[in-house]
């Protein structure tokens, strides 16, 4: 095999790498409820981030974008008096574009509960 073919195989690994490891988020929406505990109704909560002079690509201002579903999920729970937690948990996430980047939205809906 000669050089060049050798160097553009390497090239091809080390994108197929990069891709495959990418960065990825973990967050735990709704953790396994107690055994027993009283529903208080249903709730939601919404934050949002902005990506400034960009889009994902080219993402040069990340802005509130890391924590937004924690501030979603803190604010469903702090809409119901005396909730805890939440159960039976959905997401929903809404993008704008605008001018110079992009807001990311996220609302967080589920049922209250209280341990």
């Amino acid at each position: 095999m000669n050089i060049k073919r050798l160097q553009v195989l390497q090239a091809m690994v080390l994108v197929g790498i990069v891709t495959l490891v990418g960065c990825a988020t973990s967050t735990t929406l709704a953790p396994l409820p107690p055994e027993q505990y009283q529903k208080l109704g249903y709730t939601s909560g919404d934050a949002c981030g902005a990506l400034l002079l960009g889009d994902w690509l080219l993402a040069f201002m990340p802005i509130g974008l890391s924590d937004r579903v924690e501030d979603a999920r803190a604010d469903a729970i702090a809409k119901v008096p005396g909730a805890t937690d939440l159960v039976n948990v959905s997401v929903k996430e809404t993008w704008y574009y605008w001018l110079i980047g992009t807001s990311r939205c996220v609302t967080i809906s589920g049922e209250a509960i209280k341990s």
